[in-house]
């Protein structure tokens, strides 16, 4: 009878644990499930309020482009307008063009800062700034824009505002011929108004007309440099991203929103895209939440009633069932779950716990064993390579001898990285954000020697097996050859095969080339550097040569010498023709105006012909090799014709 009395008191403390468990679990989860939905739902104000803010701003924004462009055009028809009305006094009154003085008369008169006089070659001969005065065209970039009115007398230029070519103070530029045609009048004007309207447009200036309450910000981030261009709050104005604690990943993936630390503070932040900036609006969680505790304080009364009634009700006829056992067993299982597999479990308030412990003990020993036999294999193969093993419930990650070794790690880095898995992901991850071009899963880690890891994982369900090879020495050794393949002896370009393979590979991808050209050059006059000089001095002509040619283009440039005295260029990455053209003009220069010396004393002309082909999208760069080719000879026929009429 006491056996079964015993019995049914073991069971009615069961069922009351029971009942109180489930209590109080559904108490918490009312609580979090209220929790959550209140969270929602100051989130989902919070981004609307956003959204509302964001239009508010696209729409000053658009204002304010609508009124610069309108004072711009009304601007560029003034400076015109004073143009030719200096213009006009100038050829009515000659003289003038000898006087800065009264130049400088005319400028106060016509409301212009500047009045610069150029001759029928495009250089400053007289104005109100003498300091001016010999500069051309060619000068600079600023000046240079005016270039084209020496081919077009009917041009009427006016420049977008610019830092001037001496100063590089903003100035709007704008030019004409005179009307008989024998100077050119340019005038420059300090753009004050526009100047003001362009601040206008600045995020900072729309971002002081918002009206923001305490623990909301707003802020403006360069999507390609990082800076913050704009933000309510001024200590972080002109930092970058990083440096207030945003994460690039978080914007461009959240647009819904992401929780993060903010200034040292947590907040809700929620961006936008506009234009080349990410716009976001912060709000600190103190000031998104705040209403929420009272809210659930209300609920919080109530259920604590029911469940403190409740739990002491039943805990009167109860007492604790958990046996010290499975406490002591699940905290031992909780350490070698995080990793720690030195751990032993000794629970022996049973035989049943003290069976399950050596058995425990009996797996880890095997898992322990496994890794250090791997380490042995791995050791007697003389090879660098080291393997690694994590689980995403650990702490700990576990690893082969080599791998301290090939992450050049010191103690205090290991012992830091192999006791937190999070930490050694992150270093993981640095890892690949060095990739070596053209190779797959190879990464460089730079010191005070580079070395080329490869680096491979699988991952199955959250466990995580990584390998690390050090292929340095097989990398370094490969490059070496395919540059003694490649690469031409004399000038230290690509040879025909090495520039073939680079062009295979780039034109797999068209579309990625961007408006690009093949330009095929021939150096003229070698037979009679040879000749004259000797062959010694034709190797020096055909680098210099190499060297001209090999360096004037502005983007990405793949040079080659095909043999002999012929070199291939292939420039790509432009926006567009008129670019590459631009850039082109520059050979053209270089093509009339280089010299060399071939020795201390002997200078001489550096003189070649060139044809050029477009890409065009096209895919097949043999066929545009042949086109550049027989523009090429043409160029060189018609500069031997040139040169025989010339003598």
């Amino acid at each position: 009878m006491q056996i079964g009395g015993d019995s049914m008191l073991n069971i009615k403390k069961m069922v009351v644990r029971y009942l109180r468990s489930i209590t109080l679990i559904m108490v918490l989860v009312i609580l979090i499930v209220t929790i959550l939905l209140q969270i929602h739902t100051e989130q989902r104000k919070a981004r609307e309020s956003a959204q509302a803010v964001f239009v508010q701003i696209e729409q000053l924004l658009a204002e304010n482009n609508a009124e610069l462009e309108q004072v711009i055009s009304e601007y560029r028809e003034t400076c015109l307008k004073n143009a030719e009305g200096i213009a006009y006094i100038l050829e009515n009154n000659p003289s003038a063009l000898e006087s800065i003085e009264e130049l400088t008369i005319i400028a106060e008169f016509a409301e212009v800062d500047e009045i610069h006089i150029f001759d029928k070659t495009g250089t400053i001969i007289t104005g109100t700034h003498p300091e001016y005065f010999g500069y051309t065209f060619d000068s600079g970039e600023q000046i240079g824009y005016f270039k084209p009115m020496l081919e077009d007398k009917e041009l009427r230029m006016v420049q977008e505002v610019t830092p001037n070519t001496a100063e590089e103070k903003p100035m709007q530029y704008s030019a004409l011929w005179s009307e008989n045609g024998e100077f050119i009048v340019q005038i420059g004007i300090n753009p004050t108004n526009i100047m003001k309207l362009t601040e206008k447009n600045e995020l900072s200036y729309i971002f002081s007309l918002l009206k923001s309450k305490a623990g909301i910000d707003f802020y403006a981030i360069d999507k390609v440099s990082g800076e913050i261009k704009g933000a309510t709050s001024s200590n972080a104005l002109g930092k970058h991203y990083r440096d207030i604690g945003f994460d690039m990943k978080h914007i461009a993936k959240n647009p819904n929103g992401f929780h993060d630390v903010i200034n040292g503070t947590f907040g809700y932040c929620i961006f936008t895209e506009s234009g080349d900036n990410f716009i976001g609006r912060v709000v600190s969680d103190h000031e998104l939440y705040k209403d929420i505790p009272a809210r659930i304080l209300e609920l919080i009364a109530c259920l604590t009633i029911v469940a403190v009634i409740l739990v002491i009700a039943v805990s009167a006829y109860i007492n604790k069932v958990v046996i010290r056992g499975i406490d002591d067993l699940n905290e031992k299982l909780r350490v070698i779950s995080e990793g720690n597999l030195d751990e032993e479990i000794d629970v022996r308030s049973s035989r049943e716990f003290s069976e399950l412990s050596s058995h425990i003990n009996d797996m880890i020993k095997s898992i322990r064993a496994s890794t250090d036999k791997i380490s042995y294999i791995l050791n007697k193969t003389n090879l660098n390579i080291g393997v690694y093993e994590y689980n995403r419930n650990m702490m700990h990650v576990r690893c082969t001898e080599h791998i301290p070794k090939l992450l050049a790690l010191n103690k205090d880095w290991e012992k830091m990285l192999f006791s937190e898995c999070e930490l050694f992901k992150e270093y993981m991850d640095n890892l690949r954000q060095n990739p070596v071009p053209e190779e797959k899963n190879v990464y460089l880690m730079e010191g005070e020697s580079d070395r080329y890891l490869r680096l491979e994982e699988i991952s199955r369900g959250s466990d995580t097996l990584g390998i690390v090879i050090d292929v340095t020495e097989e990398f370094v050794k490969r490059r070496q050859l395919e540059a003694e393949r490649d690469i031409d002896l004399l000038t230290g370009l690509y040879n025909r095969r090495g520039l073939e393979i680079r062009l295979s590979s780039l034109f797999a991808n068209p579309e990625k080339l961007g408006c690009g050209a093949l330009i095929m050059v021939d150096a003229d006059g070698l037979k009679e550097i040879n000749d004259k000089y000797g062959h010694d001095k034709g190797d020096i002509y055909l680098k210099k040569i190499s060297e001209a040619i090999s360096t004037f283009a502005r983007k990405s440039c793949i040079s080659s010498r095909q043999g002999g005295d012929e070199f291939v260029l292939f420039i790509y990455g432009y926006e567009n023709e008129n670019e590459l053209l631009d850039n082109i003009d520059t050979l053209k220069y270089l093509q009339n105006n280089s010299t060399a010396f071939l020795d201390d004393e002997l200078e001489v002309h550096l003189k070649f012909s060139f044809g050029y082909s477009f890409t065009k999208g096209e895919s097949d760069y043999k066929s545009l090799l042949k086109a550049a080719d027989e523009k090429m000879y043409e160029s060189k026929a018609k500069r031997k014709m040139a040169a025989a009429a010339a003598q």
